[in-house]
């Protein structure tokens, strides 16, 4: 593909794949990156077990690909609460009165009711936290996800626990790759 080629043109050349990446001439174009998350993400709800633990993977999509993941232990005191039923829902990025950030889940329940889980990133273990930013990282500016699986699969990672950590990630990610 020709470097120099405008935005534009590369999209009046290409044409969307089912997994969110773009192709133009046969080469890869990455996403167009947003420079600001938006305030509010469509979010996909995938369960997975370290261990004995149950975790829950919060996968946050923009334009139907995956753009950030937030991984949390699901239990009934310093985790996350889930009904079961629930699989979709939003994540939505708060300001403090500090000016940092925080993450919010909200679903709605079967009656329409809006459940709000605050504070998602003080849920995490700061080791899995961190690890969650960086694969966030490379998802906001557009690796295709088959090539995100690969790298997070090949993480060598010292801890057992972390690395069936690791295993879940895998999984959820693995479902937005198309073959």
């Amino acid at each position: 593909m020709d470097l120099q080629q405008s935005d534009k043109e590369i999209k009046a050349q290409s044409a969307a794949s089912s997994d969110g990446s773009i192709w133009a001439n046969g080469d890869y174009a990455r996403p167009q990156v947003i420079e600001n998350r938006p305030d509010e993400l469509d979010c996909d709800v995938v369960r997975f077990q370290n261990n004995k633990d149950k975790w829950v993977a919060f996968v946050g999509l923009l334009d139907g690909r995956p753009y950030e993941i937030f991984t949390g232990l699901q239990d009934d005191e310093e985790g996350i609460v889930l009904p079961k039923t629930v699989v979709k829902g939003k994540i939505i990025r708060q300001t403090n009165p500090d000016g940092t950030h925080r993450y919010d889940f909200q679903f709605e329940n079967r009656r329409g009711y809006k459940t709000t889980v605050e504070g998602l990133s003080d849920k995490f273990n700061p080791e899995y936290w961190n690890y969650a930013k960086l694969i966030s990282g490379v998802l906001r500016y557009g690796m295709p996800i088959d090539h995100v699986v690969k790298l997070v699969s090949s993480l060598s990672l010292n801890d057992d626990n972390i690395n069936t950590w690791k295993n879940g990630v895998v999984r959820a990610l693995k479902k937005y790759v198309t073959e």
